[in-house]
């Protein structure tokens, strides 16, 4: 078995923590027993380039359950743990290429190094995988790909535009539109853990400051959400109407990046686009201005523009670079402006990444049964699966719900009965 990793010797303590995960992901626990009973991945040869943290580790030992073969590769440069690599390569005997802080160059050969595996199955977290298949279709084609799933929302945006063009070549689901996945873990998810990197990099206080969130999507909504009630000042920028109007009623100032670049405290982008905070906007911010980005890459931040207007730059924390402009005043830069929250923290908690690696492990089982069936498109997860994994959480935190009566399904479908 082949691996790239930092040290195997990691392996134990990445097993406890491991460990941790897997107690708080009772979801996937109930889908594990049914997998290894019924072995509905058998066959399969599944190339994951995913974060490679405890809870994928966790859906790792789900896929294997289910009678896949499973090669992982890290889907960004900051994001893994390399107890967790060492665990999955020791403990798990699973192929795993990723090193937390690889240059670019090593993070295209660790996803090729999974691609040699000759995935039948594809699972991705921002699309750099199935990007680089279809860039490359003489050398990754040779055996047929069924299908895949599609785990964050750039990702998504990547693989409908690569639809649209009529060029993807094979069926994909996206995980990140289950309501099960965007509403808990962009929103809950992201939230806490943006701030969990913020603390960790900086230890600065949150409550009083001006705090800038760019994007009022779910994680926008869900960090704004956590940042206020640690006592900031919410701003947020948009550039939609509606989401725009959506954060005033929600009880958040609303502003544009220049207005909010002169008042701002901490900035944090999640917006999927590029250069939201730019040149003109670095020479507008007051003197120990932090930025961060929590959007799957390191686009949002027009970094090359900060470091030509810097004279002198150092890191001085962990994950926190100060730059000092030429006019004298300092801003911070933490985790080189990639996912802060898999940066300089852990990344999502475990209990609702349960939920979100539920859809992963279920969609690869959708696809096997279902690839024949489908266009090469891109898929919402059915709504009996986003419904069946909404149950199970449920009912593993000791919630119970209402059913409908009979009198109240006959109301709902008919159109006859009034008042």
């Amino acid at each position: 078995m082949k691996y790239d990793i930092k040290n195997i010797k990691l392996a134990q303590h990445g097993a406890l923590r491991i460990e941790w995960a897997r107690n708080n992901m009772p979801v996937l626990g109930l889908v594990t027993k049914r997998f290894k009973k019924e072995k509905p991945l058998k066959g399969l040869t599944i190339a994951a380039c995913l974060h490679v943290t405890t809870e994928t580790a966790v859906l790792m030992e789900v896929l294997k359950a289910g009678g896949a073969n499973v090669a992982v590769c890290a889907s960004n440069p900051l994001s893994t743990q390399d107890d967790v690599a060492a665990s999955l390569a020791k403990n798990l005997k699973i192929p795993v290429f990723a090193i937390k802080g690889e240059d670019t160059k090593t993070y295209y050969k660790h996803i090729v190094s999974a691609l040699s595996y000759e995935p039948n199955i594809t699972m991705d977290d921002g699309a750099d995988l199935v990007s680089l298949i279809h860039q490359h279709p003489e050398k990754y084609f040779r055996k047929p790909v069924l299908g895949g799933t599609e785990e964050t929302t750039t990702g998504v945006i990547r693989l409908k535009a690569l639809a649209a063009e009529g060029k993807l070549r094979y069926p994909i689901v996206a995980v990140n539109d289950a309501l099960t996945k965007h509403m808990f873990d962009n929103r809950y998810g992201t939230g806490q853990s943006t701030l969990d990197g913020i603390i960790r990099a900086t230890n600065k206080l949150v409550a009083g400051s001006n705090f800038v969130v760019c994007g009022y999507g779910w994680c926008g909504r869900g960090l704004a959400m956590r940042a206020q009630g640690m006592g900031a000042n919410v701003i947020v920028i948009e550039v939609s109407p509606l989401k725009g109007l959506e954060a005033v009623m929600d009880g958040y100032r609303v502003m544009t990046i220049k207005e909010a670049a002169r008042i701002g405290d901490i900035f944090v982008t999640v917006t999927g686009d590029v250069n939201v905070i730019r040149e003109e906007h670095f020479g507008l911010m007051k003197n120990g201005a932090i930025i961060c980005n929590s959007g799957h890459f390191n686009a949002e931040i027009e970094i090359k523009a900060l470091e030509k207007m810097a004279k002198a730059k150092k890191t001085i924390r962990d994950y926190t670079v100060e730059y000092i402009l030429k006019n004298g005043r300092k801003i911070y830069l933490l985790g080189e402006g990639r996912l802060i929250n898999l940066a300089a923290a852990e990344g999502h908690p475990a209990s609702v990444m349960d939920m979100s690696f539920c859809n992963q492990a279920l969609g690869v089982e959708y696809m096997k049964k279902n690839y024949k069936d489908l266009e090469n498109g891109v898929y919402s997860v059915p709504e009996n699966i986003d419904n069946e994994i909404a149950r199970l959480k449920l009912k593993s935190i000791g919630v119970s719900i209402d059913t409908l009566t009979e009198e109240q399904k006959k109301y709902l479908s008919s159109w006859e009965m009034g008042t």
